[in-house]
């Protein structure tokens, strides 16, 4: 994956560390020739008077806070260029934190997104209106959502999909594969490839010859998925000690998967659908977001132009 050039969203609420940041810094010492732009999403309603209530104060105002922005930026810019890093900073003022990130990935033209994320309540998971799963869905560079940044890169996990059941192309499992290695290798870390099935649960089959040899059944679902896997794991020369195929549906069995194994990294594919499809499915991604407790990596597919903007 290339990392040429990196946007960092930094959190102007936090006034201690910026996870996403110190993300960035060790991926830029791995990439000597990679550029940071550290961007910043400022607004305040109590400052947006509107046609009717504009005046200079309101404008002298926001122009403060904004001034007060790039300072803060520029104070977290400053010891990185004295390192040898290229810097820059940008503040944007408006509202909904996703669409000014498109916005600057549009403008800036990065080769990768970082951003922190937190734990998402139950009212935003419904609602779907969470930033993060914005940039899931429509960003066409890959996002690096980051938990945490305290730890070496020392275990990287690639979620694929062989059999193309969540409608990704075949060609991204390569594409993502690619990138887990290129960065295990430049990070001296471990490299797993893991896949998630899922057999119809028997409570829910309703046939009754499937009933009656639902075992062969399951077993039959297990063998189509192990193959699939193993020979897509074998094309790309991944260890049989690295390959993982696990029953249950990903949200519950990955984080489980993550945990015991101590990955830092879980790298994943996401298409875009409709808005419809989003609202009623959400992504596998999105799911796993608030569970997984190590870093992860959106990437989608070559080509890959949004078609539903928002």
């Amino acid at each position: 994956m290339n990392m040429q050039h990196m946007l960092v969203v930094i959190d102007p609420t936090s006034e201690d560390r910026q996870p996403c940041l110190e993300r960035a810094v060790q991926l830029a010492a791995e990439h000597p020739q990679t550029r940071l732009t550290l961007f910043m999403c400022e607004f305040n309603s109590a400052l947006e008077g509107g046609v009717f209530f504009e005046s200079a104060g309101l404008e002298k105002a926001r122009t403060s806070l904004l001034t007060h922005r790039r300072s803060s930026l520029e104070h977290l810019a400053q010891p990185l260029r004295d390192k040898g890093f290229e810097v820059t900073t940008e503040v944007a003022w408006g509202k909904r934190l996703s669409w000014q990130i498109l916005n600057a990935v549009r403008q800036f033209k990065p080769d990768l997104v970082l951003k922190t994320t937190h734990h998402h309540n139950l009212i935003k998971r419904l609602l779907l209106s969470n930033s993060d799963w914005d940039l899931i869905r429509h960003c066409e560079v890959p996002v690096w959502l980051v938990k945490t940044a305290g730890d070496r890169l020392t275990k990287l996990a690639v979620s694929v999909d062989p059999l193309h059941e969540a409608d990704k192309p075949a060609a991204l499992d390569l594409k993502l594969i690619a990138c887990g290695r290129s960065m295990a290798e430049q990070v001296g870390a471990e490299l797993h490839l893991l896949h998630c099935y899922n057999p119809l649960p028997r409570t829910l089959v309703f046939d009754a010859s499937v009933i009656h040899d639902y075992d062969s059944y399951a077993h039959d679902v297990r063998e189509r998925h192990s193959s699939a896997f193993n020979s897509l794991a074998g094309s790309n020369d991944i260890a049989d000690s690295a390959r993982h195929l696990l029953q249950g549906y990903p949200e519950e069995a990955i984080p489980v998967f993550v945990e015991q194994h101590g990955i830092n990294l879980l790298i994943m594919g996401a298409i875009s659908r409709s808005r419809l499809d989003s609202a009623l499915l959400g992504h596998t991604a999105e799911r796993l977001l608030d569970d997984c407790a190590c870093d992860i990596l959106v990437i989608k597919p070559e080509g890959f132009v949004d078609p539903s903007p928002p």
